[in-house]
């Protein structure tokens, strides 16, 4: 805890992204909870999810190019404000709405869910690439690994170990509750960052936007274990999104959990990500890039095959924390390993081109997850359609195991 002792504008850091997370893991339980009140199609409910990550497909490369131009400071409060804002008009939305669950035509109520989402994954792009690359501005190089576990932990903590249950208990008091409190949660963290000081950095000589991104793809291009990490990330994303697109339905109706029981399995899933947050930079240490790479994809693997069978609540919450655990790991690993090495000057582009392969397959896979189980239930049925993404990416994480095993190399 010295750095956030010692370190104010490390401090301040953390404490945005404790509280903007927070903001997060509700908008994690509430989004896709209004829209199962809304329809219980699984092609539509997938719809709002593939809307919410569809911008990082779209912008994460051009973001990237205006987060080494401008200061990424204002960059990230400005996207918190932003947040804000149409958190503030989700509240709007709901409170329009007919009685729930809504008994007409959902066509028009998921068009409207789906651009809000849209919007507040636009300004998440924004947000999360210029702050990551803020961190290495903040601490020594020394401390990377320690600065990240501990901010992978507070995310995890406020993101999914308070932050969905919360929303549960929030969603029974009013449907519009956890949105407020979510504009609320925003607004505190574009103040903190707002009061963070950082180093002066010279301003990069403006070009043709074609041409720095030239620069930036050139790099990774050179660097080919990055590109690889970043090709392995998408598919883990991809795959991922599938199966948390169905979550929500799983948990109904497999799990026969409500709101609240759901809010509660998601936070259990998040303690795995908090013991990883914990243990990753010691265990990092320990055994490198080398070991902890495939420990981390045997963790993902077992999390899903866990999931695949079984219908009990407690089990599939144990699963959910192994697969947790893998992926911070995974995340302590590989952006304390890019971080290191890409230039100050390329770091917000090379983030960009990274992150458009490592999250850009997010939208495809919420859709995939969605349609497979709408087309295999009139086949298999209602329980085996939701429980036929989820083996589908047990088998995938199994394959990217097989893969780091033979090919990666840090």
């Amino acid at each position: 805890m010295a750095l956030l002792r010692t370190n104010r504008s490390y401090r301040l850091l953390f404490s945005a992204s404790a509280v903007s997370n927070l903001g997060d893991g509700i908008s994690a339980l509430a989004f896709p909870w209004l829209a199962t009140l809304i329809t219980r199609d699984p092609v539509l409910v997938a719809l709002v999810a593939f809307a919410q990550r569809l911008p990082w497909l779209l912008f994460s490369i051009p973001v990237g190019v205006v987060t080494d131009r401008y200061d990424r400071r204002t960059l990230i409060w400005r996207a918190d404000v932003v947040r804000m804002v149409l958190n503030v008009g989700v509240v709007g939305l709901v409170l329009g709405l007919p009685d729930l669950p809504l008994r007409g035509d959902p066509i028009w109520a998921i068009a409207v869910l789906s651009c809000f989402a849209f919007a507040l994954g636009t300004a998440e792009v924004v947000r999360d690439n210029a702050a990551q690359t803020v961190l290495p501005a903040l601490v020594a190089k020394a401390d990377l690994e320690r600065a990240n576990g501990q901010m992978w932990t507070i995310e995890e903590i406020m993101g999914s170990f308070i932050g969905p249950p919360l929303a549960g208990v929030l969603i029974a008091m009013a449907v519009p509750v956890p949105f407020g409190v979510d504009a609320l949660a925003f607004g505190l963290s574009a103040v903190c960052v707002w009061m963070i000081a950082l180093p002066t950095r010279a301003a990069p000589p403006r070009r043709k936007i074609t041409q720095e991104l030239r620069e930036g793809w050139a790099w990774m291009r050179n660097h080919p274990t990055i590109l690889r990490i970043a090709i392995m990330l998408g598919l883990i994303n991809g795959l991922g999104l599938m199966v948390m697109t169905i979550l929500v339905l799983f948990s109904q109706d497999v799990l026969g959990l409500d709101a609240v029981g759901h809010g509660f399995l998601l936070t259990c899933g998040a303690v795995g990500a908090v013991i990883g947050g914990m243990i990753g930079p010691a265990w990092v240490a320990r055994f490198g890039g080398q070991v902890s790479i495939p420990a981390a994809l045997v963790l993902i693997t077992a999390s899903y095959v866990g999931m695949a069978l079984t219908s009990q609540a407690w089990v599939t919450a144990v699963s959910l924390a192994l697969g947790t655990m893998g992926g911070v790991l995974w995340n302590v690993v590989t952006v304390s390993y890019r971080q290191r090495r890409i230039p100050d000057a390329l770091l917000g582009r090379v983030n960009a081109i990274y992150r458009f392969f490592g999250w850009g397959a997010m939208p495809i896979g919420a859709l995939l997850g969605g349609w497979i189980a709408a087309a295999a239930e009139p086949d298999l049925g209602r329980e085996a359609a939701l429980r036929l993404p989820i083996i589908l990416c047990a088998i995938g994480h199994g394959l990217l195991l097989i893969y780091a095993r033979a090919r990666l190399r840090l």
